[in-house]
């Protein structure tokens, strides 16, 4: 069996979304426990237990092993995906954002749409586990109860149809997130990239901790905080498979970032996507709807 290490996140940037949502309920006072006594069936269980905790992860297996998972779980223990389960909206503009790989790292993390309760796992390909050629420099994970259709084709954007996938978001604040860290983030810009003909949203975003967050609102404030940014952002996601011998991707809207109101646009349209999906107006496939 894998081993499996128990993280409860006390932060407040679930607090209101997941208790709106009625299974998550606010618990009574709890005490901290550990166990870590002899493992059994290779079996090794941390837990903790604190006041008011909102959400845990839970990993099972080895970092950067093909067993690896990060799970979600409520504050009964019971659990959730972080696709269809945490939710997208968190009123004026805010939205909830999972982390899947912290900024300077380059292992592929990914929710693991095609498996029960969706966890975070190590992307491969041929049977080994891939890696970025660089670090990426930015907090990168997904909007959840979102899904880009793939049987949709954009006509503002080249026909292309979506990647089967949540949307991308890029996090361009200052501290490094964790795996399975939950943000609240407000949405700046977005960028249509076209990979090997699917696109690709990738949502410029920052979270509300983050210092200068009340300095930038739209596209141009980025640019003027944070200078440079979306060139290296774009150019970083176009460039990212040419040491592999692959092309290099594309970008379609005139190549430049669209603006936050675009950006909120692509974020409604794809959460309405989400929600034919999971009501199964559209087959699902091989996607986990739990």
């Amino acid at each position: 069996m894998a081993a499996a290490r128990v993280m409860v996140s006390t932060s407040n940037t679930l607090t209101a979304s997941l208790l709106s949502k009625g299974p998550l309920r606010r618990p009574n006072n709890f005490s901290l426990c550990f166990r870590n006594g002899p493992v059994q069936k290779r079996r090794l269980f941390t837990c903790s237990a604190i006041y008011n905790p909102q959400i845990q992860t839970i990993e099972e297996g080895q970092p950067e092993t093909l067993d690896y998972r990060v799970f979600f779980a409520d504050n009964s223990g019971k659990k959730i995906s972080p696709w269809h389960d945490i939710p997208l909206h968190l009123g004026d503009g805010v939205f909830n954002f999972v982390v899947e790989i912290p900024k300077e790292s380059s292992a592929k993390m990914e929710v693991a749409t095609d498996e029960q309760h969706t966890p975070i796992k190590q992307d491969t390909k041929k049977g080994k586990l891939r890696y970025y050629p660089y670090n990426i420099h930015w907090n990168y994970g997904l909007l959840p109860q979102t899904w880009e259709d793939p049987t949709f084709a954009n006509t503002e954007v080249e026909g292309a149809f979506g990647d089967n996938d949540p949307v991308d978001v890029v996090e361009i604040g200052e501290s490094r997130g964790k795996i399975g860290q939950v943000l609240k983030v407000k949405p700046l810009a977005a960028l249509a990239m076209i990979d090997e003909g699917e696109l690709d949203w990738k949502i410029v975003a920052i979270s509300l901790d983050d210092p200068r967050a009340s300095l930038v609102n739209d596209v141009d404030d980025v640019e003027k905080h944070f200078p440079g940014t979306l060139t290296a952002i774009r150019d970083w996601f176009r460039d990212y498979k040419i040491p592999d011998g692959k092309p290099a991707n594309r970008f379609a809207l005139g190549n430049k970032p669209a603006n936050k109101d675009y950006a909120l646009k692509i974020i409604t349209e794809t959460n309405e996507s989400w929600a034919k999906l999971v009501k199964r107006s559209i087959a699902a496939g091989e996607l986990s709807l739990v």
